[in-house]
C-alpha cells in the first residue's frame, strides 16, 4: 500500500530527534580511547556555565537530526568509535536512545558527560566519561556524586584543574574516594596551569591518577570541529 505524503511527514515527525551542533571525523584527544579516529556527535545546549568551557558555541543553535540520520551518516565517516558529547548530551531526552542506536550498530561508544546528570539512564555498553567539576570551574556545586556509586571499570572519572587550589581539592577528593573502580584522568586547564607543573604535583603526592593532556589541541589548537 502506497504511503501519502502526510502520512509520511507524520511519520518523520515522530522519529526520534536530538539537536546536533556538529558530527566530525576526528582523533579522540581525551581519556579512555585517545588516540582513536573517532566519529564525534556534538549535541547542543549545556545548563552549566565552566569558567574554562571550550564549546560555548554548542550552547545554542544546532540542526534537528533523526536518530538514524545520525546512525547512517556516522556509517560514512569510516571510524568504528564513536563519542557522543556537547554541550550537555544527557540534557536531551533522547541522548539514551541514540546512545543505544549506536551500540546496535555496532561502534565502540562513549559519552562525554559533564556530571550533573543520571548516568544510570545510559546504556551498559557505553563507556561513560563523567565530569567532577571543581572549585575553580564555577559549578563544583552541580556534582551529582549519586553517580559515583554507578561508575564501573568501564567508565573513568575527568577532573579539569584550573590551578594549585584546585589540585588541592581534586587530590582530596581523589583520596576521598579511593575505591573508585574506574581511571580518574586529572587534566590541565588549557590556558591556566601548565602541564610540567601539575605532572610535579602528581608525583609529589604520589597520587593514583593519569595525566590527561588534550591531544586533540596539541595537534590542532582550539579549532571547532577537531
Amino acid at each position: 500500500m502506497a504511503v501519502s505524503p502526510s502520512e509520511r511527514a507524520s511519520a518523520d515527525a515522530a522519529a526520534p530527534r536530538v539537536k546536533v551542533t556538529e558530527i566530525f571525523h576526528s582523533i579522540q584527544g581525551e581519556a579512555l580511547f585517545s588516540g582513536w579516529p573517532t566519529i564525534f556527535v556534538r549535541l547542543t545546549g549545556c545548563p552549566l556555565r565552566c569558567r574554562y568551557c571550550d564549546t560555548a558555541y554548542a550552547f545554542g543553535g544546532g540542526t534537528w537530526w533523526t536518530i538514524d540520520e545520525i546512525v547512517e551518516h556516522a556509517s560514512t565517516l569510516g571510524a568504528r568509535h564513536v563519542c557522543v558529547t556537547g554541550g550537555e548530551p544527557l540534557a536531551q531526552p533522547r541522548c539514551p536512545a541514540l546512545l543505544e542506536a549506536l551500540c546496535d550498530a555496532g561502534y565502540t561508544v562513549c559519552l562525554e558527560t559533564g556530571g550533573a546528570h543520571d548516568i544510570s539512564v545510559v546504556d551498559p555498553r557505553v563507556s561513560r566519561i563523567v565530569d567532577v567539576k571543581t572549585p575553580g570551574s564555577g559549578e563544583c556545586a552541580r556534582n551529582r556524586l549519586e553517580n559515583l556509586p554507578l561508575l564501573t571499570a568501564a567508565d573513568a572519572l575527568k577532573l579539569v584543574i584550573t590551578s594549585r587550589g584546585d589540585y588541592e581539592w581534586a587530590r582530596d577528593f581523589v583520596r576521598a574516594h579511593a575505591a573508585l573502580p574506574c581511571p580518574v584522568f586529572f587534566s590541565p586547564s588549557y590556558h591556566d596551569v601548565p602541564a610540567r607543573d601539575l605532572a610535579e604535583w602528581i608525583l609529589a603526592d604520589r597520587l593514583n591518577v593519569r595525566l590527561q593532556l588534550q591531544l586533540h589541541k596539541l595537534l590542532w589548537g582550539e579549532a571547532p570541529g577537531r
